[in-house]
């Protein structure tokens, strides 16, 4: 099986205090720490575990520069075989919708019978899944926890509303956004590192993916932000304090007197 796992590099919030620069146009980046999205980590040792089932090969692709070949060899490090840089100025200022269009023309240029990509990455939006399996017309499914492969079909499990658990069977090739906890992913020694250090990576762009780049980058997003801010501060939260019963009444006393209850 040829699985395609899209990963993200993205600031690592245990280790980064995250500011809103002075014009509010992002956050400020200067001397953040990157990490590999955490859902995203999750779809990279799924991946691994079922070709050690059923054999194939596991191929990490991501959007971004030089820099973020990090994450390759990192997740390669970890047991993927192959990894995949798609880069170009033209790709800068992207949407997600521009991102999914990237990734769509790497997975056609490809043979792949699985494409899995993290539930959500920092942006916290989830469509880039849904948005390039749209594209590539193949069956979808998010929030997925479970995988079980049963020849060219995937036994799926996904998390709904009321933490219960809705199985599907999905043909493939197919799309799945991955959630956390749906394995354990493995520690990713020094010596797995030092192993991909010196691997060539492969680098596709606008020419070799043969992308409009109208379609790609800030000049085709349909999404733009316009505005970073940190919210103001509430007044501070009230204590209820007494027995169950007390605490309920009195919740409801404050509930019908802001309105909340009639």
């Amino acid at each position: 099986m040829e699985i395609l796992v899209c990963v993200k590099w993205v600031p690592d919030t245990a280790e980064n205090e995250i500011e809103v620069n002075r014009d509010g146009s992002d956050i400020e980046r200067d001397d953040l720490v990157y990490s590999v999205n955490e859902w995203d980590n999750y779809a990279v040792e799924e991946a691994i575990q079922i070709c050690d089932k059923v054999g194939g090969n596991v191929t990490v692709v991501t959007v971004g520069d030089e820099e973020t070949e990090e994450v390759l060899r990192r997740e390669m490090a970890m047991g993927a075989d192959n990894g995949l840089l798609l880069h170009d100025d033209a790709f800068d200022g992207s949407d997600g919708r521009g991102i999914a269009t990237v990734l769509k023309a790497a997975v056609q240029k490809g043979q792949y019978d699985l494409i899995l990509t993290g539930a959500q990455a920092d942006d916290g939006a989830a469509q880039v899944g849904g948005m390039l399996a749209a594209m590539l017309d193949y069956p979808y499914a998010s929030l997925v926890n479970k995988i079980e492969v049963d020849g060219d079909t995937l036994k799926v499990g996904r998390e709904i509303e009321g933490g219960n658990q809705e199985m599907n069977a999905i043909a493939m090739p197919c799309v799945l956004s991955i959630q956390t906890g749906i394995n354990e992913p493995r520690y990713v020694g020094i010596r797995g590192i030092r192993k991909v250090a010196s691997v060539e990576i492969p680098q596709q762009g606008v020419d070799t993916l043969g992308i409009d780049a109208a379609m790609v980058g800030a000049i085709g997003a349909r999404v733009k932000r316009l505005d970073y801010f940190v919210p103001d501060l509430g007044e501070g939260a009230e204590m209820l304090e007494g027995s169950n019963e007390e605490i309920i009444a009195k919740l409801i006393e404050l509930l019908k007197a802001k309105g909340g209850l009639k």
